[in-house]
């Protein structure tokens, strides 16, 4: 079988997937919509970080297609609901580049708090200036954190650790860790915080949600960063609230329009900016994170593809179930009507087929379940299941 990995994933996934005798094609870019289609026919498995959007064009075209690994946090680029309805498992990292964000966005903090970014300026341009005014701790300073998920709840954590006060808000109700205090709303949390970080998701709800109505409610002098999506922030609204002096500085990892590979040109309204650290979607590139998440997308595809286990798929229901030996393994992805176990086995049982193992869960619309039969079968067994109704794909492993 083929897989695909783009835009650079770590060869850890490279050596994961060879052991399982999958031929990899690596190339170090993110491929357009038409680029992937031309490549994606007798593709099994596709990895992508950010950029390589994997459209409902994209899946139609993917007909050996069985899974997605998004070998990143974020799986926006990837239109899940067709990937459901054309069968296809989507698995992400939603926990490996977390402690390498974390750390950016501290870094940040204290570069922004200190002005380090100015001072640095300075001294390459031959200006030596001692000055403390602007430059302060964080110690006593307080941090809003904007999306209290993985990332930033460790955030909220090491930032207590450091003297800080900690806000935060988020829409799902959530458990506030250490001190934290919980806001209401965004406005009440832009008004205390000296620090606001965004770490928010991709739902096109989030888009253009932080503009200049809440730049202006933003205390004087205070830092912004955002490490969550590109699209999420108005970047003429902060550049302008930076020059007028109501912003202290700013840092931005993420990008609506970002280049497809190194060395292609960037462009942004923030750049030429003094105060602002601009980065290149650098988040969760450590050569750990990198690593780490590279074995650990690589391992759930390969493990989707050769046994059916769904644990922690984006899309599909969670089942995982030890495989007797001599079976052979139906995998049946369908969809969540009333009567579909009870049809699966009914056909089994109408030719005489024993089950050994059996395990359904069901997700929204979907159902999913892993049957073991033995292995002597006639293929009308697997033509009467492929032409239920409610049959998305069936999959016969052995």
């Amino acid at each position: 079988m083929r897989a695909l990995l783009l835009e650079g994933i770590h060869p850890d996934a490279v050596s994961r997937l060879k052991a399982d005798s999958y031929d990899v094609e690596v190339l170090g870019r993110a491929l357009d919509e038409q680029e992937l289609i031309d490549r994606i026919a007798g593709v099994s498995l596709l990895g992508v970080r950010s950029k390589s959007q994997v459209t409902a064009k994209v899946l139609d075209a993917a007909t050996d297609l069985v899974a997605v690994g998004a070998f990143c946090i974020g799986t926006d680029q990837i239109d899940l609901p067709h990937a459901s309805a054309n069968g296809v498992a989507v698995f992400n990292a939603p926990f490996s580049n977390t402690r390498s964000v974390v750390e950016l966005a501290l870094a940040e903090i204290i570069a922004l708090t200190r002005r380090l970014t100015e001072k640095n300026a300075g001294m390459h341009n031959g200006v030596w200036d001692k000055a403390a005014e602007g430059s302060h701790e964080v110690r006593g300073r307080s941090l809003g954190i904007v999306g209290y998920g993985n990332i930033g709840t460790q955030l909220s954590v090491l930032a207590e650790n450091l003297g800080m006060s900690v806000y935060f808000f988020d829409t799902a109700d959530r458990l506030a860790l250490g001190n934290a205090r919980r806001c209401a709303s965004l406005d009440e949390l832009l008004a205390v915080s000296d620090v606001v970080t965004l770490h928010v998701d991709g739902r096109p709800s989030n888009s253009s949600f932080f503009g200049a109505e809440q730049f202006a409610r933003m205390k004087p002098g205070s830092i912004f960063l955002n490490l969550s999506r590109g699209f999420v922030i108005d970047h003429a609204a902060l550049r302008a609230s930076l020059e007028s002096g109501h912003l202290a500085g700013a840092a931005v990892d993420v990008f609506p329009a970002e280049p497809k590979g190194r060395g292609d040109e960037f462009v942004s309204e923030l750049r030429g900016l003094p105060n602002v650290i601009l980065t290149p979607h650098i988040g969760g590139s450590t050569e750990e994170a990198q690593a780490d998440i590279g074995s650990f997308v690589a391992n759930k595809l390969a493990q989707y593809a050769s046994d059916g286990t769904s644990t922690l798929s984006v899309n599909l229901p969670a089942v995982a179930l030890p495989q007797p030996p001599d079976t052979h393994r139906l995998v049946h992805l369908h969809r969540n009507t009333p009567g579909v176990l009870a049809q699966v086995n009914g056909i089994l049982a109408e030719h005489g087929v024993n089950v050994e193992g059996q395990l359904l869960a069901t997700k929204g619309e979907l159902g999913y379940v892993l049957t073991d039969i033995g292995v002597n079968y006639s293929d009308e067994v697997l033509a009467q299941l492929r032409a239920m109704s409610q049959t998305v794909r069936l999959r016969v492993l052995s």
